[in-house]
């Protein structure tokens, strides 16, 4: 099965072809980063105007890439939530337009689903069940993943989700959008031990996150330095990314405790981040645990992980109608199960 993975949840154009015989024959990513940069943040209505521009040529470019005819496609797959409602349509109209023209079936698919489904794009993929953990601007969750489509959700973000700190933070500090790599950068400068920031939720039980509380304290100890040490923004970016990490990597450790699982899988944009993985290496390493991530462009929106997602939902099934909807609120836990 040959399917077309269109990606447009926010701010980045993603489009993929996957063949289940051949793998990922061709993808491409455009990010909105310098659109969106003066104004410090993601600006939806100009996100979908953006898609809109880009969107079909750059189905058409990967289609060439990919060695791939209209005729030869036998599915469109489309994000259609969670994300910005705009920006979703222009890819879900976009997509089934594509469906109903070609005769092919189209499938919705479920943005975390993607993210989830990424790792399994690599030459080492982990195998069922194992744990994941999605880190990202938007959602930061636990999942423990049984087979493709059947997931359960263990905790997640109460408020901002670890990507949206990170941006949030590196603003504060007045870093260039986009926040994350920037204070990562920044941090590299920094010493940890300089400040001393709380690790939100982890004096109680269970696996829900909160990162709000985090950047609230990074934003009041930097209004609490009354001098102008260039030292003090890059300590202060070391000393949250500690915290960011140290919290992610000991909800993950008691994450695979309390299952039982020995695999972990990190995908998302913060799965990215460099710290992140040589902490995390470390904890599974004692836990006698695995890790895997998808390659550094899947972890951040793109097509190829929709295409994939499309191709399994197809498998097992699914065929949407010719009515457009997309779900700018989707729950994980509400997704129904392949059939097959």
């Amino acid at each position: 099965m040959r399917v077309l993975g269109i990606e447009t949840s926010c701010d980045d154009t993603g489009v993929a072809v996957y063949d289940t015989a051949g793998g990922l024959l061709a993808h491409a990513v455009y990010t909105q980063d310098q659109v969106h940069a003066e104004y410090g943040g993601v600006v939806p209505e100009l996100a979908s105007r953006d898609h809109i521009r880009k969107l079909l040529p750059l189905v058409g470019s990967v289609l060439l890439q990919a060695r791939t005819r209209k005729e030869q496609l036998d599915g469109v797959a489309y994000t259609a939530g969670p994300g910005l409602a705009g920006a979703l349509l222009v890819g879900a109209c976009a997509a089934r337009a594509m469906a109903f023209a070609w005769r092919v079936p189209a499938a919705a698919i479920h943005h975390l689903e993607a993210h989830l489904a990424a790792p399994l794009l690599e030459e080492d993929p982990p195998a069922y069940p194992y744990l994941a953990l999605i880190a990202s601007g938007g959602h930061t969750q636990l999942v423990a993943v049984a087979a493709f489509g059947d997931y359960e959700l263990l905790g997640e973000s109460l408020d901002d989700a670890a990507g949206e700190a990170f941006d949030k933070t590196a603003k504060l500090l007045g870093l260039p959008y986009p926040g994350g790599p920037a204070l990562a950068a920044l941090a590299e400068k920094g010493r940890a031990d300089a400040f001393s920031l709380p690790r939100p939720m982890l004096d109680r039980p269970g696996l829900d996150f909160s990162f709000s509380g985090l950047k609230t304290h990074a934003r009041n100890t930097l209004h609490a330095q009354k001098d102008e040490n260039p030292s003090v923004r890059a300590d202060l970016a070391c000393a949250f990314q500690e915290a960011v990490v140290d919290t992610l990597t000991r909800k993950c450790r008691r994450a695979l405790r309390q299952t039982g699982l020995h695999r972990l899988v990190v995908t998302g944009g913060v799965g990215a981040n460099r710290r992140l993985r040589e902490v995390l290496a470390a904890m599974v390493k004692k836990e006698n645990a695995a890790v895997y991530y998808p390659r550094g462009e899947f972890c951040t929106d793109n097509g190829a992980m929709v295409a994939y997602a499309g191709c399994q939902r197809l498998l097992a099934g699914a065929k949407d109608g010719l009515a457009v909807a997309v779900r700018p609120r989707w729950p994980l836990e509400n997704l129904e199960k392949p059939t097959d």
